[in-house]
């Protein structure tokens, strides 16, 4: 029996509302981007409405936009290193730990977000500084005879992107462990592997999605920011985004503006692609609905 036209329109009339703000918050704004990449700035910041590629033969041809582009994907896996290096203990402590007010514990973790990302970037002048806490402190103990440059170079940069990204690390390792069963861990021990061997063999592999997960979202969000690299770093330790920020909002270029835009959403959606066939984004969806 064929199934009927209403039985065939209902699900399009349940996605409706989400294609419909799928189209005009994404897809129409995106064309927009496009459309713009393929016009040519002027020296009063209007685009003269002109087809052409030369904003992208620019982008493709210049050395600088591609050392700035390696530059944004090294500091961005870096930094997604460092998360997972220090996050896998804090979030193996979580699921671990007999304490009661685990709960509490999990406040704490998601704390941060109750703080605005460019007040939490900005209170590290405060530490770091010339005058910060860090500086004032060992020029007490007399460690130091003046203060170290600590501020405005790609150490500083990829410290305010850990302490941005760890939560979302932490986060997504928590959700993975959490869903081990602890029955094959034992199992393990009881056929006379020892702890770091489970650990190795049966819990480490098993984690290792929500290690992706968290590694993912980690590197597209610290490839895609500039307020940390425009507020730690120095000129030198530019990242693609703060290009795309001066070259629109400083330049008043928009579409070249729009054509950096592009490149790296194009970068970023192709990782994103990658990872979802090999890995897929389950692991993700599960971590952000926790």
């Amino acid at each position: 029996m064929a199934p009927s036209s209403r039985t065939l329109t209902r699900p399009w009339l349940l996605l409706a509302p989400t294609l419909t703000a799928y189209l005009f918050l994404l897809v129409i704004p995106v064309a927009f981007v496009v459309v713009y990449s393929l016009w040519l700035g002027s020296a009063t910041g209007l685009a003269t409405q002109e087809w052409t590629l030369q904003n992208w033969k620019e982008l493709l041809g210049d050395p600088f936009y591609w050392a700035i582009l390696w530059q944004t994907l090294r500091i961005a896996i870096v930094s997604t290193l460092v998360c997972a290096i220090v996050g896998y203990p804090v979030a193996y402590f979580l699921v671990r730990s007999q304490i009661r007010n685990k709960t509490f514990l999990i406040i704490l973790l998601l704390l941060p977000f109750w703080i605005s990302y460019i007040i939490r970037t900005l209170s590290w002048i405060n530490i770091l500084g010339a005058k910060g806490v860090l500086n004032t402190t060992l020029m007490a103990l007399g460690l130091v005879n003046e203060p170290m440059q600590m501020l405005y170079n790609e150490a500083s940069v990829i410290l305010g992107l850990v302490h941005y990204l760890l939560p979302f690390m932490i986060l997504n390792i928590y959700v993975a462990l959490d869903g081990v069963d602890r029955n094959v861990e034992d199992s393990a021990a009881t056929l006379g592997a020892p702890p770091w061997r489970v650990f190795m063999e049966v819990t480490l592999p098993l984690s290792l999605p929500g290690l992706a997960a968290g590694g993912l979202l980690c590197f597209v969000l610290g490839a895609g920011t500039y307020v940390t690299p425009m507020i730690l770093g120095g000129p030198q330790n530019a990242m693609f985004a703060q290009l795309i920020y001066d070259t629109i909002i400083v330049l008043l270029d928009w579409p070249m503006g729009a054509t950096l835009s592009i490149m790296l959403l194009v970068l970023l959606t192709g990782i994103v692609l990658i990872y979802n066939r090999y890995i897929g984004l389950g692991q993700i969806y599960r971590s952000l609905a926790a």
